[in-house]
């Protein structure tokens, strides 16, 4: 179905609710393991599993919030984004996706105004996200809403991860 026609409902999830993003998050994840230049072999290594165990252990120190996008038409998911509050009151976006096909619609742009609308109402003190290496493309849409590079922090790899790259 040509991605015109889409017809875009937004629906608001909680940590109970993460199961809906896997396949979203899962493709993500290969996204970011195709532009990586050093990290690809830890892309694979970083499950949907550990990932999740991870947000959830935000979610009982602090707050997370799930934006869904779905096609009403096919009642495909097609994008996502998940917000999290830790008990400082840092706010983080920590996963924006949209399926390729339909990116260029605005879905990443709404997902993001209601990230951000809900980190408002829930009064952060103030809002991070993390670029994983090789996605800097993603670098314009972000400064849309007023997030800069601030510090590059680099690792130093195992002498197993050096030969990633190779």
């Amino acid at each position: 179905m040509p991605k015109n026609s889409a017809q875009i409902e937004y629906l608001e999830k909680d940590h109970d609710d993460l199961e809906f993003i896997r396949p979203l998050w899962q493709k993500l994840n290969q996204h970011h393991r195709a532009v990586s230049k050093y990290y690809k072999d830890s892309r694979t290594a970083t499950t949907f599993d550990i990932r999740k165990k991870q947000l959830l252990e935000k979610s009982r120190q602090g707050a997370l919030h799930i934006d869904l996008a779905r096609d009403s038409n096919t009642e495909e998911y097609i994008g996502y984004c998940v917000t999290t509050i830790n008990p400082d009151k840092q706010g983080e976006i920590e996963s924006l996706f949209v399926e390729k096909d339909h990116r260029g619609m605005g879905i990443g742009d709404n997902l993001m105004a209601r990230a951000l609308s809900w980190l408002k109402t829930m009064s952060v003190q103030k809002t991070i996200l993390a670029v994983a290496e090789g996605n800097e493309s993603v670098f314009p849409f972000y400064r849309r809403y007023n997030f800069y590079p601030r510090v590059t922090i680099l690792w130093q790899k195992t002498d197993s991860e050096s030969k990633e790259h190779l």
